[in-house]
């Protein structure tokens, strides 16, 4: 039998026992944080290209956290929705780089838009201010281009697609998939579906261009 006053004192030092689950109250993401080579020219594409308002800066010396001296300007951007997109310029730090092991299509950032047409619109005012654009990509349930900002962070817009069956369905072998990856470090078959799904997207995509 568990022993319900032995847990509940644990729980209240703040510790839970072993087998229990419980959220940290998360309301959402208050902001991300990004190096940027230029603080100005960043803003300036944000605002250029999505319509992001800069919101507010902060700029020290030294670092809050750490107390370490390093000068820096921290600017935010409305992302909507109540999410900020913040920036760090380091200009007493080594040029900016980007790690050489890490395929440059693997980290991003996306942002989700409503519908087709906004997609395509999006698209357009991008390319307007003459930045390259990937896609649409459909990926089965959402579809995506994708791009990069000056500093060489990788962006993609997105909308969603999926119906609430293939959603439920997703999640529900979620846990399959995972145990599966991470035993043979193979690709699982579990949600095989929603890749063929995708193939016959582009696949109609490319006979309607042709």
């Amino acid at each position: 039998m568990p022993d319900t006053a032995s847990n509940a004192g644990t729980a209240a030092h703040g510790v839970l026992p072993p087998g229990a689950q419980e959220r940290v109250p998360i309301r959402r993401i208050h902001h991300v944080a990004y190096r940027c080579r230029d603080a100005r020219e960043t803003v300036e594409f944000y605002q250029r290209t999505l319509g992001m308002d800069y919101q507010l800066a902060f700029a020290e010396d030294h670092v809050p956290s750490t107390g370490a001296y390093d000068p820096y300007m921290h600017v935010f951007l409305d992302a909507g929705g109540g999410n900020v997109l913040a920036f760090f310029e380091l200009p007493n730090q080594p040029e900016m780089g980007r790690d050489p092991a890490t395929p440059a299509w693997v980290q991003h950032i996306a942002f989700q838009v409503p519908d087709e047409a906004a997609l395509l619109a999006a698209k357009a005012r991008i390319e307007a201010a003459g930045v390259e654009v990937l896609g649409p990509t459909d990926h089965g349930i959402f579809r995506s281009i994708y791009f990069f900002d000056p500093n060489g962070h990788r962006l993609e817009l997105a909308h969603d697609t999926g119906t609430p069956e293939e959603m439920a369905e997703l999640r529900r072998v979620a846990p399959a998939m995972l145990d599966e990856w991470s035993r043979t470090k193979k690709a699982p078959q579990h949600a095989a579906w929603l890749h063929e799904k995708a193939r016959a997207a582009h696949a109609a995509a490319r006979g309607r261009a042709g």
